[in-house]
């Protein structure tokens, strides 16, 4: 394992849920890992060796710079800068996931884009989700905006910073399972089964699966790879409405009637175009 103060990794929304997960792997990687969070990290948290944590609300945009700058400051040039938040308050949700998802992205990348260690091994890792492309009925639309604008932010800066060597990429899971929803899963079985049941790996995503990507993406394995939104579904969006509908009806077995070619009614314009060539 190479020294950990050799790798510095940044984690924006990492005391909760997959940036918990993230923040272990890549302690677990060997890296220094500094993390911004609204909420305080738990004990088990707080005691990883290698981790320091910085509290900030991201809707507080005037107090970022001077976070950031704390930050290099005690722990040095970045590696990695990995970006997990979202909007969770009680206010105006549109101004607030566009202020939380977008406006503080691009205010972190561009005042850390000179902060990053000379070296090809750095990279921003995004994490987006699926309701960029499709509709998560649960999830306001600012979610679904938010999400979509990643994607092209993950896409601007993967062009603007390759020239720096820093890879940008994005993760796009699906739902996913965290510490904090196990037990709504689990004791909710017949939710649970479903998703088992539709998903072709036949197990839900977790937030570790999630942060393997990433370290994945912060590691040298990665190093050609920059500009990509990897989707973390278990190839559930891989399958047809057909065949998910026949699958939870319990209709797989039933043969599909063959369609019959339609011959075009009498009076058709093509039949009267037709008789009159002849």
């Amino acid at each position: 394992m190479k020294d950990a103060k050799k790798i510095h990794s940044l984690v924006i929304g990492g005391t909760k849920g997959t940036g918990r997960a993230v923040v272990r792997a890549l302690v677990n990687d060997g890296h220094t890992v500094s993390v911004i969070g609204r909420s305080a990290p738990s004990p088990s948290e707080a005691s990883l060796p290698n981790v320091k944590f910085w509290s900030l609300d991201l809707l507080q945009q005037d107090k970022i710079p001077g976070v950031l700058d704390d930050i290099i400051r005690k722990n040095g040039k970045l590696n990695h800068l990995v970006f997990l938040q979202r909007y969770r308050g009680e206010g105006d949700a549109w101004k607030g996931e566009i202020d939380v998802s977008l406006t503080a992205t691009k205010m972190i990348i561009d005042h850390l884009a000179s902060q990053f260690s000379k070296g090809e091994n750095n990279s921003i890792v995004i994490i987006s989700s699926i309701a960029s492309r499709f509709i998560v009925e649960e999830q306001p639309l600012s979610y679904h905006v938010g999400k979509a604008a990643l994607n092209q932010i993950i896409n601007y800066y993967a062009v603007r910073l390759g020239p720096l060597g820093i890879r940008v990429n994005g993760i796009s899971p699906s739902i996913i399972l965290k510490e904090e929803s196990k037990d709504f899963y689990l004791q909710n079985k017949k939710l649970y089964n479903l998703f088992t049941e539709i998903l072709p790996l036949g197990r839900m995503i977790t937030s570790e699966d999630v942060a393997n990507v990433v370290s994945f993406l912060c590691s040298p394995k990665a190093s050609a790879v920059t500009g990509q939104n990897i989707t973390l579904d278990g190839g559930v969006s891989l399958r047809g409405q057909e065949s998910l509908c026949r699958r939870i009806a319990r209709l797989d077995n039933i043969k599909k009637t063959a369609s019959k070619k339609l011959a075009a009614p009498e009076n058709s314009s093509f039949l009267k175009t037709a008789k009159q060539k002849k």
